[in-house]
Order: C-alpha cells, then sequence, then structure tokens
C-alpha cells in the first residue's frame, strides 16, 4: 500500500515538473535573459555603455529612450531574421572606469557589439578593452581619435559627426564673414581636446589667427576668468567647445560681461537642456549641427527629410517631446548594427567588416559612407549651420 502511495506521488511530481517546463519554454523575453525568444530562435544579443547619470547625462539620456523604443519596436517586428534581439544597457555614470567595467560586463555577456558611450572620454577609455576582445563598438560621440588611426582602432565606429567636420563647417562660416581673429575656448576633457586639436590644424590652414586659448573644467561653475581674457583681446568671435551644463554657464557668463562678438558653438549643445540653461543668453549663438534639429525647414527633396520624421514622429509620440541629435546617434548606432547582423548572422568578425561595407545608409545624422579608410562615414555635407532665434533653432544655411 505505502509502495502504491510513493509511485503515485512521484508520478504527480513527475507530471507537475513537465507542465512547468512546458510553459517556461512559451515565455520568451526581449529583456536581459539569455535563452530562447518568442520565435523559438536563439536570441541575439547587444550591449549599450551610455552617459544615464553624471555630467553627460543630457547625451545619454535621449540616446537611452531611443534605443529603447527601437528594440521595442524591432522585436514587436520580428527581430533580427526572426531572432529577438535583447538589448542590454549600462550606465557608465559619465566615468571613464565605470564604462571600461561595463564593457567588460556587456562582453561577458557574449553580446555581439556594444554600442557607447555618449561622450568622448568614456569612449576612448573602452578601445582597448573592444579591440583585444575583437567585439564592433559603435560610439556615439564626437571625437576624431575614437575611430582614428584606423589602423589601431579597426573595431571601432561612431556616429556622431567628428571634430575635423565639425570644424570645417566652423572655419568656411568664418571665412564667409571675413573673419580673421578668434579666441577659442574648450573643455578639458578628450571631447575638448579633439576639438582644440582639429580646429588648431584648420586655423592655420585657413590663415585665422587665434589670440585666446584656454580652457575649464567640465565641473567649473564660473568661466569669467577666461572671458575676460576674451574681451580683452581683439578677438572677432569665440568659440566655445564643450556639452552642458558647462556650455551653458560660459554662454550666460559670455552675456553677463556684455560681450557682443559672435558666439559660436560646436554640436555639443544640440539639445534644449542648453538653451533651457543658458537663461535666455544662448539667443543668437551659432553651431554646426545635423539636420534633425531643423527638419522641418529642410528641402523636402533632401534624403534625410522621410527618415528624419519618422523618427521624430515615433519619439514624439512615445515620450512627449521631440529628439535631439544625441538620440540621433544612438538611432544610427542601432540601425548600423541591426543591418551589419542581418548581414553577417551572429559572428562579431563578420558583423565588424559589414560595417566597413555601409554605403549610402541615410541615418540621422547624415548619409553614411563607412570604409577601411573611415569608421565614421560623415562629411560637411551632414551638417547645416543653424542659429539659436526666440529660444530656437533656426537654419541659416
Amino acid at each position: 500500500m505505502k509502495r502504491s502511495l510513493r509511485k503515485s506521488v512521484m508520478a504527480s511530481l513527475l507530471i507537475l515538473l513537465l507542465a512547468t517546463s512546458v510553459l517556461a519554454s512559451g515565455c520568451g523575453s526581449s529583456g536581459d535573459s539569455d535563452g530562447e525568444g518568442v520565435t523559438g530562435e536563439e536570441q541575439y544579443k547587444i550591449g549599450a555603455v551610455l552617459d544615464i547619470s553624471g555630467k553627460a547625462s543630457s547625451l545619454g539620456t535621449p540616446e537611452r529612450d531611443t534605443l529603447q523604443m527601437m528594440v521595442k519596436q524591432l522585436n514587436t517586428q520580428g527581430g533580427i531574421n526572426g531572432h529577438q534581439v535583447d538589448l542590454t544597457i549600462l550606465d557608465n555614470k559619465s566615468d571613464e572606469t565605470e564604462a571600461v567595467l561595463a564593457a567588460k560586463t556587456l562582453i561577458e555577456k557574449d553580446v555581439l557589439a556594444v554600442l557607447g558611450c555618449s561622450s568622448s572620454g568614456p569612449s576612448m577609455a573602452m578601445l582597448n578593452t573592444v579591440q583585444n576582445e575583437k567585439v564592433p563598438m559603435i560610439s556615439l560621440a564626437a571625437a576624431s581619435s575614437i575611430v582614428e588611426p584606423v589602423s589601431e582602432r579597426q573595431w571601432v565606429f561612431k556616429t556622431a559627426q567628428s571634430d575635423k567636420v565639425t570644424v570645417g563647417k566652423i572655419t568656411n562660416y568664418l571665412r564667409e564673414q571675413n573673419i580673421n581673429k578668434v579666441a577659442f575656448l574648450y573643455m578639458n576633457n578628450a571631447y575638448g581636446d579633439g576639438g582644440r586639436k582639429a580646429f588648431s590644424e584648420a586655423a592655420k590652414e585657413n590663415n585665422i589667427e587665434v589670440l585666446v586659448e584656454d580652457k575649464f573644467e567640465a565641473s567649473d561653475k564660473d568661466m569669467t576668468p577666461q572671458l575676460t581674457r576674451v574681451k580683452a583681446s581683439q578677438a572677432e568671435a569665440l568659440i566655445i567647445w564643450a556639452i552642458p551644463p558647462s556650455a551653458s554657464i560660459a554662454t550666460k557668463n559670455f552675456k553677463d560681461l556684455g560681450l557682443t562678438i559672435p558666439l559660436i558653438h560646436s554640436h555639443g549643445v544640440g539639445n534644449q537642456k542648453f538653451i533651457d540653461l543658458a537663461q535666455g543668453a544662448a539667443e543668437g549663438v551659432i553651431l554646426p549641427i545635423g539636420k534633425l534639429t531643423v527638419a522641418q525647414q529642410i528641402p523636402d527633396t533632401d534624403p534625410q527629410k522621410e527618415v528624419l520624421q519618422t523618427y521624430i514622429n515615433n519619439y514624439t509620440q512615445k515620450y512627449g517631446s521631440p529628439p535631439d541629435s544625441f538620440g540621433g546617434y544612438a538611432w544610427d548606432a542601432f540601425n548600423l548594427v541591426v543591418n551589419a547582423i542581418e548581414k553577417a548572422g551572429p559572428d562579431r568578425a563578420a558583423i565588424r567588416d559589414e560595417l566597413e561595407k555601409t554605403q549610402g545608409f541615410t541615418g540621422i545624422s547624415g548619409v553614411f559612407n563607412i570604409s577601411a579608410q573611415d569608421h565614421n562615414g560623415l562629411d560637411e555635407e551632414s551638417m547645416v549651420l543653424v542659429q539659436i532665434k526666440d529660444g530656437k533653432w533656426q537654419l541659416l544655411e
């Protein structure tokens, strides 16, 4: 009697375990978990390291939001060749050490590619890790040194226009305005230093004299000493190479000192937070930027027009406000890696090779033509000059 009861209990337990197993196998996920997706195919893992908190959070937050929106859209449409995408987003807290640790965490998770970082310093910090591990990386930051020299950055690509491209737009404007004497202020970090080097080279080539060159820390709360030197000089324009909040503080200090020469910023201020933090002082600021901020003002014949409008509509519908250029860098990176995986499959080396073959891809930041000699693939045609008027971006060209 006891033996029969024991057999009955064991049989019931076996049936219960089988039923639980069947239910579990039917509950796929597109989040951070491993295993199979809803299609029964193995998930494709992609990682992102973003500056979601810390001093560069105004860059990383819209990038995070864009990626979350896009992976959901992609998985709803069937993923990549029937494979759901498992996207893991980590916050580097705008810190280089945190960025390296995050990259290593993602690589241990067997991601096929890493997107990020939002800013140049953390992106540069991750280079050795991805190069040594042979993992494709697409940075969302601007410094040319992230992808140059290409011979030492074979696994690294980026979607933000390089500082050399941005400087080209600025020097063209200076020539058109017959401005030959300028001042240049920059953040004391990888982004600022990249801009300084690029502008210094371009100034020599274009016979532009830099009367004042000075730097400030990203955490500085007052740039009046540097701007006082600018005011005392014969500079005919001031270029500031920074991101918010320091870029906004410098702009407010500029107005408080009564400076009236043209103020030109880099594309590092291409979001509404820069305008808001400047508290009205951003009025009249000129800068080169991607076409997203003035999408309504560019001709309908522009090849980017439809892509830009679709992104604006999707993002605004989901988050209640329009996207900025930084979110656009994430849009480009995500689509570039998805396109590469579609062709290469889950093979890191093959994905790298496909990224390098990208030609004529119309994105948010421009039309990408990547090659073995150029891992950014954008030129000056990807940017327009804008001026801030009445708190809004106005096309100058």
